[in-house]
């Protein structure tokens, strides 16, 4: 993505729709709290792991999610 876009709100974008919606998301759905926050996605389209934007990409947390998910097939 290299647009800006909305990411809640009336014109909030289909991509962050299907990420905060309970009917897709039921785990980590909610609303965005800054447009920092981060979203895993498995292989299969699911979201697993949700993190604030206070977590950094290279922090242990979300690195260590990413390991996690990238070993299973």
């Amino acid at each position: 993505m290299f647009a800006k876009i909305s990411v809640k709100g009336e014109d909030q974008h289909a991509l962050y729709k299907f990420l905060t919606a309970k009917e897709t998301n039921p785990n980590f759905a909610g609303d965005i709290s800054w447009n920092f926050n981060k979203f895993l996605v498995n292989r299969k389209g699911e979201v697993v792991a949700r993190f604030t934007s206070k977590d950094t990409p290279e922090s242990e947390k979300v690195t260590q999610a990413i390991e996690k998910y990238l070993k299973q097939k």
